[in-house]
């Protein structure tokens, strides 16, 4: 084994420096370039050739273990990931497990840009992902710097539609790749995404963004957004940012925001969300929106969210509630509840009902 190990690391030592530095690409007409001159300027060169092309370069990745791959599956075992599909490929996978990701997680990833007269995708991947580029030129920009990433992929979300082709294969993918840059000029690009002028769907989408990549930060941003955002839907999809942020403090925004968003649909939203995470103060919180909360509706997706809770846990909180709870449709939801958790608990429970 370490004669193998030693063997692949000379035979990397020897690769061109090109080579390593543009990743697993194959099948690819490739030239090299200067990044230093701008990205918006090389872009702008490049169409003007009136000849389709890709544009590649990395960026700086934010910590921890993270894998950018697809699931174009070019390989026999059917496992994901064999080789991505440059040209046509579906999107990209996000693998954020510590199983599938190598020893030391990359601090660097690729943006990969289609441009023809105008830039018509954007794709990002991890260094360890094998990509076929389907015969066509793509052209590497070395040395680009973070900053001038960050605006010219806030250029191109800023100056897309609010649907469309170039709405999905363009921007969306833009706001991710922000996201994905290890800069603290990235959380103030995002920021500038999420102000009260910008379109909803922007407002949302990067609400997601900021819960997944930006950490505090992001969390931060998300807590104010609960507050100040005047869109039900665009609260929505904080609560669900929060929901996926590993930072502590997007623990007790969510709580805030089932407790007391204005929107019931949001407070419901928000207890789904408390359920997955479960733990006491979620747990506590699903349980007071049962007792407390004016709205039925919400009481009900209170009562869902405590189906969601480890059985050990939320079955019998759930039998509590079938059994005493004063409103009748929270009594109902309830059972239904229980009756699709298959414990034996509610089974004993429903027999002595039925035997009264």
């Amino acid at each position: 084994m370490k004669l193998l190990l030693v063997a692949t690391g000379a035979a990397l030592l020897c690769l061109p420096a090109a080579a390593t530095a543009q990743g697993r690409i194959t099948n690819a007409k490739t030239e090299t370039r200067p990044g230093a001159p701008g990205i918006a300027r090389e872009v702008q060169a490049i169409a003007s050739r009136g000849v389709a092309a890709w544009i590649g370069y990395r960026a700086p990745l934010v910590p921890g273990p993270r894998q950018m791959c697809c699931s174009d599956n070019f390989g026999d075992s059917g496992a994901c990931c064999g080789r991505c599909r440059l040209e046509g490929g579906s999107g990209v996978t996000m693998n954020q497990g510590e199983s599938r990701v190598a020893l030391e997680p990359p601090n660097e990833f690729l943006i990969l840009v289609r441009v023809d007269t105008s830039v018509t995708r954007v794709r990002t991947f991890t260094p360890d992902c094998d990509i076929d580029a389907g015969g066509m030129p793509l052209v590497w920009l070395d040395s680009v710097r973070a900053e001038d990433s960050l605006a010219w992929l806030a250029s191109l979300v800023t100056a897309a539609p609010d649907s469309g082709e170039a709405h999905d294969r363009v921007a969306k993918p833009a706001i991710a790749a922000i996201a994905l840059h290890n800069a603290e000029a990235a959380d103030r690009t995002l920021e500038t995404f999420v102000a009260p002028s910008r379109p909803e769907w922007l407002r949302g989408d990067t609400a997601f963004w900021l819960g997944t990549a930006r950490g505090a930060a992001g969390a931060r941003l998300l807590a104010r957004m609960m507050k100040e955002d005047a869109s039900d839907r665009v609260r929505d999809k904080a609560a669900f940012g929060l929901s996926v942020s590993k930072d502590p403090s997007a623990l007790p925004a969510l709580i805030d925001a089932a407790r007391n968003d204005k929107s019931a649909h949001v407070r419901g939203q928000a207890l789904f969300w408390l359920a997955h995470k479960a733990g006491e103060k979620a747990v506590e919180t699903i349980t007071g929106a049962i007792a407390n909360d004016p709205e039925t509706e919400v009481k009900k997706k209170a009562v869902f969210a405590l189906s969601q809770v480890p059985k050990d846990e939320g079955v019998p909180m759930l039998i509590d509630v079938a059994r005493s709870n004063k409103n009748p449709e929270v009594r109902k939801q309830a059972m239904f509840w229980l009756g699709q958790s298959h414990d034996p608990r509610a089974v004993e429970f429903f027999e002595k009902i039925l035997a009264k």
